[in-house]
């Protein structure tokens, strides 16, 4: 009688014990349940976005600000880029500078928005998503995460001077010449700023990043408008600032298409095309 209780204890142990195959079976099933849940939008957490915000900006201008100036090679560098531009017949830079430099109220309009808008905009358009877009919130704010990463190492790879910089550009720095606050790169601040980080221009990286998601979920026409208008208008400062080259503007797009890649890679769609209210989830269970 005790061996057939022993045969049926050991045979139920048997019935209900997973076997290796399953066991290696539940643990993917496990594990593409975690990544299927990391890659759905979730309502994102305020003080979670606030911290996150801070300290990524607080480690972006630590890394960028700490990036060897190698001023010799930024100044190469710069003269290689306007010499490029003089010979395809491009070089545009020192008329607009010199053409907005004369109208005083304009230039002077233009070194604070330089200076300010870059992040009060930017700031604007994260809270506006989440408050309103919740559910496309994570994918839109990982595009400009990774473009800003990627910026970092544009910086350390490709060390360029600014055009007011250039010492025979003949380039009109702003901020100096009248006496404007504002430019992290100029006067009694420039000391605090790497002063050959300019390329690539994340004013333009983030303007665009803006406009286009302005453009793409705001429902007034005058808002998609501004939206447009925005990083051309931006795309005008920078220049007429002596800020940047053109180009560098190119390499924020470079920088902000990366973004947009691998954020619908992840997500495996474009993050504008997500529902814009986030689905409770169910709560995640062992396998």
């Amino acid at each position: 009688m005790g061996e057939v209780t022993v045969r049926t204890l050991e045979g139920r142990r048997a019935a209900t014990t997973p076997s290796p195959i399953e066991e290696r079976a539940d643990r993917a099933a496990l594990q593409r349940s975690l990544t299927d849940r990391l890659r759905t939008p979730r309502r994102p957490r305020l003080w979670f976005e606030i911290l996150l915000i801070a300290v990524s900006y607080w480690t972006y201008s630590l890394i960028r600000n700490a990036v060897p100036e190698q001023r010799a090679e930024a100044m190469r560098n710069a003269d290689w880029i306007w010499r490029a531009e003089e010979a395809l017949g491009i070089a545009v830079e020192k008329t607009v500078n010199h053409a907005l430099n004369s109208v005083e109220w304009l230039i002077v309009g233009m070194n604070y928005y330089y200076a300010t808008l870059h992040f009060i905009v930017t700031i604007a358009v994260l809270v506006w998503l989440y408050r309103w877009h919740p559910g496309r919130y994570a994918a839109t704010r990982l595009v400009l995460f990774v473009a800003t990463g990627v910026a970092l190492l544009g910086y350390y790879l490709y060390p360029l001077a600014p055009p007011r910089l250039m010492p025979r550009g003949g380039f009109v720095d702003t901020v100096l010449v009248h006496e404007t606050w504002g430019s992290m790169a100029s006067g009694n601040l420039a000391a605090m700023s790497n002063q050959y980080a300019a390329m690539p221009s994340m004013h333009i990286g983030w303007s665009v990043w803006c406009g286009i998601t302005i453009a793409m979920l705001a429902r007034p026409l005058w808002a998609k408008v501004l939206g447009m208008v925005y990083p051309t208008f931006t795309l005008l400062v920078i220049v007429a600032t002596a800020n940047h080259f053109w180009l560098d503007a190119v390499g924020g797009l470079m920088c902000l298409s990366f973004g947009f890649a691998l954020s619908f890679a992840w997500y495996g769609s474009m993050a504008y095309r997500l529902p814009r209210q986030v689905a409770v989830q169910p709560e995640l269970r062992p396998v």
